[in-house]
Order: structure tokens, then C-alpha cells, then sequence
């Protein structure tokens, strides 16, 4: 037992000038970037899943179907905010689901031809819809890019239920002695309240060109027969919150 106690000083003083070293090399890991020498993120605008806010302007563009609904323009227009969830399929391509919320006014020219929703006249009319709406779409990337939104072409199908419909029309000068007199007319029969359609995108970084086509009428089966359709076009630019 004698003879191995100085091995035994020589194996204790060895374990005792490596500890430190083992201690600065566990300092040196846990100051390491994990992204670099551990697994990548998966969550970022060109990985896996990215997930990102969204606004946006559309102008209802075109002309009605027929006679009797002639609309102001650029005041009938949809504005639109929502949240985008986008699943990377391959380095190129994606799939994606948005929800959002659309307000969508088609205010009415006040002239001796109107006939939606009637032929009185008023100082200031639209029909208005509040929608939630759902859209899946597949996505399509090109140019060079890192993990970055880059730059992209998206085509989808949407759908969409209005929680709040409404006529509103506005009188000057006001019935009695009022200045002027607002109406709303709440949910009427004759607007539609599920509505459905095909988009397109075309965006670079947080900003896109967007063009949408509403497959649906726009009134119900309860609208006079004289109700012209309404244009089906939305035209206008979308911006990413990221």
C-alpha cells in the first residue's frame, strides 16, 4: 500500500491541474451559438413553419353585370388584416393557411338609373359586408434568397362567412330639423352571406400585388331579379408584419 501511495499523489495532483481545463471547456459550449453546431431552427420565413401578420387594400374594380348599380370608385374597396401560417415543402415550394377579417364596402353612384336596393335616392349609400374568412394556398419561390420571406408567386381558393351585413344610406338635409340623417339597415335578405373565390399573389419581401375573383353572387336567391351582379374583381396591395 506504501509503494503505490506515491502513484496515488501523482494521479491527485494530475486530476486537480485538469479540472480546470475541463471547466473552461464547458464554459466554451455553453457559450457556443446552438444554431451552429446543434440542430438548425425550424421556425423562421424560409424554414419549416413561419407564422406572420398581415394588412392590406383591395379596390373592388370593373362594372356591374347590368344597369342599376353603378359604384363610387375608389370608396368601394375591401380592407383586410390577418394572421398567415406558411409550411415549407421543399426548397422551393410551400403551403399555407390565412385567416382574416375583411370589411367590404360597394358604395352606390346616386343617379335616376340606380335600382340596388331601390330606386330612392340619398346623399350617401353602400352595402357593407364584415367577413371571416379562411384561404389555403400553395406557394412557389424563386430568385436567391436565405432565410428570408424572398420573393414569391402564391395561388389559393378562398372562402368566407359574413358576421355582419348591413345598408347604410345617409340623408342632407335630415328628416325634421336635423342636419342630416344616418339609416343601417341590419343583415338584409337579399345580400349573401357566405362567399367564396380564387387569389393570387405576387409579393417580394413584405409586400405583394394581390388580385382576387369572387366566385359566389353577390345576392340571395330572396334579391329582385333586376339586381344586377356586382363587379367580382379586388385589386390591390398586401403588407406583411414580420
Amino acid at each position: 500500500m506504501r509503494h503505490n501511495q506515491p502513484l496515488l499523489r501523482l494521479l491527485a495532483l494530475l486530476l486537480l491541474a485538469a479540472l480546470p481545463r475541463l471547466a473552461s471547456a464547458q464554459r466554451v459550449l455553453l457559450r457556443a451559438d446552438p444554431a451552429t453546431d446543434t440542430i438548425p431552427g425550424r421556425y423562421g420565413p424560409n424554414r419549416a413553419f413561419y407564422q406572420h401578420l398581415y394588412l392590406g387594400y383591395t379596390a373592388v374594380t370593373g362594372a356591374a353585370a347590368g344597369p342599376g348599380a353603378k359604384l363610387r370608385y375608389p370608396q368601394s374597396a375591401e380592407l383586410f388584416a390577418g394572421l398567415r401560417n406558411k409550411w415549407r415543402v421543399t426548397g422551393s415550394t410551400a403551403v399555407g393557411l390565412d385567416a382574416r377579417f375583411a370589411y367590404l364596402r360597394y358604395q352606390l353612384q346616386q343617379n335616376s338609373t340606380k335600382q340596388v336596393p331601390n330606386s330612392q335616392l340619398h346623399y350617401r349609400e353602400s352595402l357593407n359586408l364584415t367577413q371571416l374568412q379562411l384561404e389555403p394556398f400553395a406557394r412557389l419561390s424563386f430568385g436567391r434568397r436565405g432565410n428570408v420571406v424572398g420573393n414569391y408567386l402564391d395561388v389559393s381558393a378562398w372562402g368566407g362567412w359574413a358576421l355582419a351585413s348591413n345598408h347604410s344610406y345617409e340623408d342632407r338635409p335630415g328628416q325634421g330639423q336635423g342636419t342630416r340623417t344616418l339609416v343601417r339597415e341590419v343583415r338584409p335578405a337579399y345580400l349573401r352571406r357566405w362567399n367564396w373565390g380564387l387569389s393570387t399573389r405576387l409579393g417580394a419581401g413584405r409586400y405583394a400585388l394581390l388580385a382576387r375573383y369572387r366566385l359566389a353572387d353577390t345576392f340571395s336567391a330572396s334579391a329582385p331579379a333586376a339586381y344586377p351582379e356586382l363587379p367580382r374583381w379586388l385589386l390591390g396591395l398586401e403588407v406583411g408584419i414580420f
